[in-house]
């Protein structure tokens, strides 16, 4: 068979289960079992496939049939034009909080900070900070050992473990240390909506990085009101934060002394970060 006709089969079978990405999708699969790239591929669809790949292909696509993300299979997700690897252990990184990770690079631009990443996941906000903030330190802790794991096989593929620290705690341990920023992109779908997800969501992506209580706000609280103890005075949090939160959590953060300073729009203008500045107490 051919890789045409491959694509096609792929592209078929996944459009039946209601895959709205199927030939894209198709075609990704596909330059992952034969090592190329996807353009290589699609320059060359009258090569011919051996039966070994076919195989290998096809069990690749009733994977993703069953709603499995292509992340999850490839073992892999662009962030910040940086390929990062991940499993079932982490969140897939978002295009959304790239524009957190670029508002802070514009805020930080050839500035030596430190940095605490609560909930580091894959590691891909601490990372991207931190090929970008070269005379950067920072701190990611996650309460997940296996996502720490991922984070730190990133680190060392991106080459900043010299830069950063990695912790299995919570953000209820003790800091010895005060930092310049806060970054988290904390769980915060409310527990009762996570049925409400998408397949690939609520049955592949790892539950304890979306549930945020009754409320959605269970693990943003405990940052905001842990901030005074480990974020220097005119240090700034950065939140990423579910749609609809923007009013409860500014709310929160101006009780605990922040001041608003950016708030940044999602690609469908939902208010889905901010950015506060910690003012001292009066």
């Amino acid at each position: 068979m051919i890789a045409f006709d491959l694509i096609k089969f792929g592209a078929r079978e996944l459009k039946q289960k209601r895959i709205v990405s199927s030939r894209l999708d198709s075609e990704l699969l596909l330059s992952k079992i034969l090592n190329k790239k996807r353009e290589e591929i699609l320059i060359n669809l009258e090569q011919e496939i051996c039966q070994k790949n076919l195989f290998r292909y096809k069990e690749l696509i009733n994977r993703r049939s069953q709603n499995e993300p292509v992340a999850y299979i490839l073992k892999e997700k662009e962030f910040w034009s940086k390929s990062f690897f991940v499993n079932h252990n982490t969140l897939i990184p978002r295009p959304e909080t790239e524009l957190m990770v670029e508002k802070l690079i514009k805020i930080y631009k050839d500035k030596k900070i430190s940095i605490l990443d609560i909930g580091t996941g894959s590691g891909c906000i601490l990372i991207s900070l931190l090929c970008e903030l070269k005379n950067s330190q920072g701190v990611g802790i996650d309460i997940s050992k296996k996502a720490l794991a991922v984070a730190k096989k990133n680190s060392e593929i991106h080459k900043t473990s010299n830069n950063i620290k990695f912790f299995n705690q919570s953000i209820d341990s003790k800091f010895n240390i005060k930092f310049d920023l806060i970054v988290s992109n904390p769980p915060y779908i409310r527990s009762n909506e996570i049925k409400n997800l998408s397949e690939d969501i609520k049955k592949y992506e790892p539950r304890i990085a979306l549930d945020g209580g009754n409320d959605g706000l269970d693990l943003i609280k405990k940052i905001i009101y842990k901030t005074e103890y480990i974020l220097k005075v005119k240090g700034l949090l950065a939140l990423e934060i579910g749609n609809e939160q923007f009013k409860k959590v500014s709310e929160i953060l101006i009780k605990k002394n922040f001041r608003i300073e950016h708030i940044i729009k999602d690609y469908k203008t939902n208010i889905r970060c901010i950015i506060s500045r910690y003012l001292k107490n009066n």
